[in-house]
């Protein structure tokens, strides 16, 4: 069996009805998992579920509203009744990413981003990777930012929320990894997607500034995102991968 071959896995992408959570969902489904596509938009995400239908794969869609801990809390147990009572890999995708300025920030927004960003994936990982340890496996990945890791204006919300993935990621690792689950992130750069879109040139500039030189794409993320949850990546734990075209390296 290929390091790659997800066959018989159930996986649980959250925010995976576009850009990065649907690549990895479409790349997942490849390799043979089962795919959850979770998410607010019914008609997107059933499109993804059919694409992935129409390629052989095996996918399905659960509706989720991850600002509410009870609605988190009943995706992780919708999503084990239908994966066959276990989800042996979560990708914890759904974010929001408002920038401005600090001082012009309304406390409703700061409250949304951390309830999204920082809660949901906190209080999902509770639900899931306890039963992952019980069965002695299990691939948790926790999308982060380079805005987690670089000083930059008018990201100061955004970023922190990513901070704190990434030690959550690392203490997870620390949590979980001694029985068999293994916890890891990616730091995505400038990525061309649905919900970048109207950055336009300011993407651009922004990626310029890499030694690629160019934008990423989500496919690019997917696979990083790919191999982390497979067995080629068996002895990463804890691990922020950037996946940025070089940013944070310059």
């Amino acid at each position: 069996m290929s390091s790659a071959d997800l066959t018989g896995r159930v996986a649980l992408l959250t925010g995976a009805t576009s850009g990065i959570g649907a690549a990895t969902a479409t790349l997942l489904a490849e390799q043979g998992a089962h795919v959850l596509v979770a998410g607010r938009d019914a008609d997107r995400g059933e499109r993804v579920v059919a694409g992935v239908r129409e390629h052989g794969g095996k996918a399905d869609f659960l509706a989720a509203d991850l600002q509410h801990a009870d609605s988190v809390r009943r995706l992780a147990r919708e999503a084990t009744a239908l994966g066959g009572g276990h989800v042996d890999i979560l990708v914890n995708n759904a974010g929001v990413y408002p920038f401005g300025p600090t001082a012009e920030t309304p406390a409703d927004q700061v409250d949304s981003v951390y309830d999204l960003n920082v809660k949901a994936p906190f209080y999902l990982v509770g639900e899931l990777a306890p039963a992952m340890a019980e069965r002695g496996r299990g691939a948790i990945v926790n999308v982060s930012t380079i805005a987690a890791e670089c000083g930059i204006a008018g990201m100061a919300l955004y970023g922190s929320s990513k901070a704190a993935v990434n030690l959550l990621t690392k203490a997870w690792a620390a949590e979980f990894g001694p029985r068999g689950v293994r916890v890891n992130a990616v730091e995505p750069g400038p990525i061309r997607t649905e919900g970048t879109a109207g950055m336009g040139d300011d993407l651009t500039a922004l990626a310029a500034q890499a030694p690629a030189g160019r934008p990423g794409e989500a496919r690019e993320v997917a696979e990083a995102i790919a191999y982390l949850v497979s067995d080629a990546a068996s002895f990463v734990q804890g691990a922020v991968l950037p996946v940025d075209g070089g940013r944070t390296a310059v």
